[in-house]
């Protein structure tokens, strides 16, 4: 899929708004940045639109052309785009606990096995704990396209509705059920964080959304192509259920929020998506600078920002306290700079080995047939 900056412009959006979220690590960026750091946990659902949109088409284009999907080429794409960087940062984790951004970390065989998001005990393990995130997103990657070539077998419009809809109500109750359960009991224990916040069962809204868009844009190729048309319609769509989400999560750990909240934020960054699909719209039409570098690295940023916050602090932590724009220049150039360092000596080189490899497959087989 071509790369278009509208898409690259939210990724980038989601990346920044997290980082700003996590700036509470070190005492936040100063009272001028604390409306955008409140809501920056947000950013994690633009992530999970855009991937269930992306990789949905990836797994999804082959079938509607009646071809064979290539499991085995999907799981190598994914694992050359994914560990790499994972590894080295997790490395660095277990390798040296001083550099880490909070005491505790989990074992590295959750990690490694992406079960941290289920099995965390998150009173005593914060280090790394933004890995949750890779941990629902590998569940998708493991499940979607078993799921896919199910449904394409004998597709059906109303067996799909069907199954989304039992995604969206389903994530209701059992994100309802699991708050009023634990809100009663009050366990000893962050709940929130670990039985609703994390487990990727409560956090299937954002895949779904982008898995529907997916579905439209290959199935339904000219109802996609009037869907984008409009797409400063579904802009302003998007925008005013973004506001309607914010109310939503007024309380972030409120039962409203919890319950409705995670469809209502999914599906309005899903008209975000449309709208940064569409060539037509004031997102899409044309790359606003820089936007796209961050879109580029922007795995490697999210990784590895937690260690670079953890390092300012410790070195320039006190002489920024107060500074107002200089504690956010500060910060801002040294994550750059340490999640491009990530993106270049080790992610970059690793997906170039993986287009080599690649081509030199698509050689043999033709190679094969000749």
């Amino acid at each position: 899929m071509t790369r278009l900056p509208g898409l690259d412009l939210l990724r980038a959006i989601a990346v920044v708004w997290v980082m700003l979220f996590h700036s509470f690590l070190v005492g936040g960026l100063g009272p001028d940045f604390k409306w955008l750091e409140r809501y920056g946990w947000m950013g994690v659902d633009i992530f999970f639109v855009l991937s269930g949109f992306l990789i949905g088409r990836q797994v999804l284009a082959p079938l509607a052309r009646g071809e064979r999907l290539s499991f085995g080429d999907f799981y190598a794409r994914r694992a050359w785009r994914i560990l790499p960087a994972f590894a080295v940062v997790l490395a660095i984790y277990v390798a040296f606990p001083q550099w880490r951004e909070a005491d505790g970390l989990a074992p590295w065989w959750m990690f490694a096995t992406f079960t941290f998001n289920l099995l965390v005990d998150y009173g005593t393990q914060q280090a790394f704990s933004h890995a949750w995130s890779l941990c629902v997103e590998e569940h998708f990657y493991l499940v979607f396209p078993a799921l896919a070539v199910f449904m394409a077998k004998r597709p059906s419009v109303g067996k799909f509705v069907g199954l989304c809809a039992f995604v969206v109500v389903g994530g209701i109750a059992v994100r309802a059920g699991t708050w009023l359960h634990y809100d009663a009991v009050q366990p000893d224990r962050p709940w929130f964080v670990e039985d609703l916040y994390y487990p990727t069962w409560c956090r299937l809204d954002g895949l779904l959304a982008g898995v529907v868009l997916a579905v439209i844009a290959v199935y339904r190729p000219a109802t996609w192509e009037r869907l984008t048309r409009s797409g400063n319609a579904f802009l302003m769509l998007g925008v005013a259920g973004m506001a309607l989400a914010f109310w939503l999560f007024a309380q972030r750990t409120g039962l409203v929020g919890n319950a409705v909240g995670w469809p209502v934020l999914s599906w309005s960054i899903a008209c975000l998506v449309v709208a940064g699909a569409s060539s037509r719209s004031w997102i899409g039409r044309r790359a606003l600078p820089g936007a796209g570098w961050i879109a580029a690295i922007s795995y490697s940023l999210y990784l590895s920002h937690k260690l670079v916050f953890a390092a300012v602090d410790r070195t320039w932590g006190d002489a920024l306290v107060g500074q107002g724009f200089a504690t956010f220049a500060v910060y801002a150039v040294a994550t750059l700079a340490g999640g491009a360092a990530l993106h270049y000596a080790v992610e970059r080189p690793f997906l170039r080995l993986r287009e080599r490899r690649r081509r030199a497959a698509r050689l043999r087989l033709a190679d094969a047939a000749a």
